[in-house]
């Protein structure tokens, strides 16, 4: 063998779906899966364009544990009691104040309803797993162009991110394939 493997090196280890254990680089496949999603989204669904492109800085959104209330395009950190640590609007920081008065020093509304690993609802998504964060991204930028073009106007896209995620990750595209 030309060296050792340790797990202690790699960043995530996983199985695919073919329980083939990998090492994702995580970077360039969160990526990957935002430019897939946004692609999807300004052709499919005809989002601005400004989707395409993605500041480098941009990826500091991303952080496992992300809810978005899909009633208000709010991202939310919450703390182990329920309450709001952080927030955003898009990708626009709230701050603290502007947290206390609109969530106030209680649990968030839906709290209760989480559930470990399955965490959706129609009100609400959590970002609980490498795959799902560049969607995170995708949501806040689509929030904030909603915004900037309609200010006010409640944001209904869930839709088409279901879509783009339906789409690119079609059951089809993983069939096994015949050798004949």
């Amino acid at each position: 063998m030309a060296g050792t493997f340790s797990l202690a090196d790699c960043q995530v280890i996983g199985f695919d779906l073919d329980h083939t254990l990998c090492r994702y680089n995580l970077a360039a496949s969160a990526q990957l899966i935002y430019e897939s999603f946004a692609e999807y989204m300004v052709k499919e669904k005809s989002y601005d364009k400004e989707l395409l492109n993605v500041a480098p800085e941009s990826w500091d959104f991303c952080c496992k544990g992300l809810v978005l209330d899909m009633e208000d395009g709010h991202f939310l950190k919450l703390a182990k009691d329920g309450t709001v640590l952080r927030a955003s609007h898009g990708t626009k920081h709230l701050t603290p104040q502007e947290i206390l008065e609109t969530y106030g020093r209680k649990e968030w509304r839906h709290f209760k309803t989480m559930s470990g690993m399955v965490s959706r609802s129609a009100k609400y998504y959590a970002y609980d797993n490498y795959f799902d964060l560049p969607a995170a991204l995708l949501c806040a930028r689509i929030v904030d162009g909603l915004n900037k073009h309609s200010p006010g106007q409640k944001c209904e896209f869930w839709k088409d991110v279901v879509a783009a995620i339906q789409y690119n990750y079609k059951t089809s595209a993983f069939k096994v394939l015949e050798c004949g």
